[in-house]
Parts: C-alpha cells; structure tokens; sequence
C-alpha cells in the first residue's frame, strides 16, 4: 500500500519552501527598488524646500523640481558656532548626502538636550545641519532651514523659510508627521501655513524669537501682530509643539548665531 501524499512532515516541507521562494523574492525586489525609493524621497525633500520658499508651481515635472532645486547653495553649518563646515568633517562624502537625524543619533556627532533646554522635545541635537541659500547677483534673496520638533502624537518635521533680511518668514512646511486629521494635522492646510508669511521672527534688536500661535486666532487689533499666528483649532498642545520647535530652531541652540552672521557678513 502506498503512503499518503498529504503528512506533516511534506506540509512543512512545502510551506518552509514556500516561505524561502517569498522570502527571496521580497528581498530582491526590497534591493531592485532602493534606488528609485531613494530618488523619490530625495524629491520629495527637495519639492517641500522650493514649497517653503514659494517656487513650487504646480504640476512641476520631476526635471523642473531638480532644476529649480539647482539654484540653491547647499552648505553645512555647525549650530554652535555659525560656522560653514566641509561634508568630510563630518565623515559624509558630500553635502546632500549629510544626514542630520542620523547624525543626531550619534554622541560623537550631537548633544544631548536636558528637558529644561528641550522646549522642541528633540532630545537630541546634531552639531551640524544643513541649510538652503539662494543668491541673486550675488544678493541673499532667502535662506531655507530644517526644523523639527514634538506635537501631539509625533516629531513634525518640516522647513522655514525666510526671506533676504534673515527675519521676515517666506514660508512654512511639514512634510513628515503623525497629528490628527483634521485637528493637528491642519498643519497641511494651505490657509493656515498662508497666515505665516510676512511674520516677523526677531523684534527689532534681533533678540530671542518671538514666534506666537494664539488660541482663538489672532484679532486685527492685536499687539505684536507681526510675529503671531492662529493656533490651530482643537490642536492646542500640536499648536504649542509647532510654536516651541520653530522658536527653539530659530533661537540661541539652533540657527540664532548662524543668522546673525550671515546678517553680518561674517559667512
């Protein structure tokens, strides 16, 4: 008599192939689709930048982004002094290949924020970050720079903008982050990040910055109009979160001392 053909021992056989076979397949196509995973998330990156600074026009083609994107000198800037380093310097080949939140996650390349300096809820700060110039004839026009920090549910990260004067925001952007739809996640809506241009960061002795989202929404007879803007409806503590991390980023531990050099001439 012939023994069956369906036991155990053949099932596991055949599901343990199986799993081989899939496995095999999921991990070259993870390989095979790297690059072009790679490529878009730096387009995409690149799309939020020109967003920021107002020059993505809609229905861009990926060749007029990379173009457009071109106009931009990339450097890398060490938050501590306001000083340009070289991409080497901090053992990257180049500098769009610097990665500032990896570089967060490592002592050698950042610093551990006590809670008390850490209004952005980052915990960790690189020592080095990129930032975004662009120059015509010869003249600053804006200076794009990343900015992160806690909300509600998650780390938003985004890019501000600023116009010449390195105080009058030009824009404002998340392209990464978990808050609620429809309450936190109005981050995203266009009229909201619309109320943000022409703010005023610094007052007028370029002190700390002074960035407020108010509760209820800013009146038309408001004083210090110039650097608040409406907090978001039902999202107050992703309100306080976005408020925190662009004064934190715009102040003394982030870009503060870059900006007042480059105000001056001095990088």
């Amino acid at each position: 008599m012939s023994k069956p053909k369906e036991t155990v021992s053949r099932t596991i056989m055949v599901a343990l192939a199986l799993c081989i076979v899939c496995s095999v397949v999921v991990s070259a196509a993870a390989v095979m689709l790297r690059p072009i995973q790679i490529t878009n998330q730096s387009l995409d990156i690149k799309s939020n930048i020109l967003a920021a600074a107002g020059m993505l026009e809609p229905g861009m083609s990926p060749q007029e982004i990379e173009q457009t994107f071109q106009e931009f000198d990339v450097r890398l800037v060490n938050l501590d002094t306001g000083e340009y380093v070289d991409p080497d310097e901090v053992g990257a080949s180049d500098v769009m290949s610097y990665d500032q939140y990896r570089a967060a996650a490592n002592p050698e390349l950042s610093i551990n924020l006590p809670a008390a300096e850490d209004p952005a809820g980052i915990k960790r700060r690189p020592n080095v970050t990129k930032i975004y110039l662009l120059r015509e004839d010869g003249e600053l026009k804006r200076v794009v720079l990343p900015i992160h920090g806690y909300g509600l549910w998650s780390t938003l990260y985004g890019f501000v903008s600023l116009e010449g004067d390195l105080n009058t925001i030009e824009g404002i952007g998340f392209y990464d982050h978990a808050e609620t739809p429809g309450l936190g996640g109005e981050v995203d809506n266009p009229r909201w990040k619309s109320q943000w241009v022409g703010k005023q960061l610094y007052d007028e002795e370029i002190g700390d910055p002074q960035i407020r989202l108010v509760k209820g929404g800013v009146s038309a007879d408001a004083q210090d109009r110039e650097h608040k803007v409406d907090g978001l409806s039902g999202a107050t503590l992703t309100s306080r979160g976005v408020e925190n991390l662009v004064n934190y980023w715009m102040g003394e531990r982030g870009f503060a001392t870059y900006l007042k050099k480059l105000r001056q001439g001095e990088v």
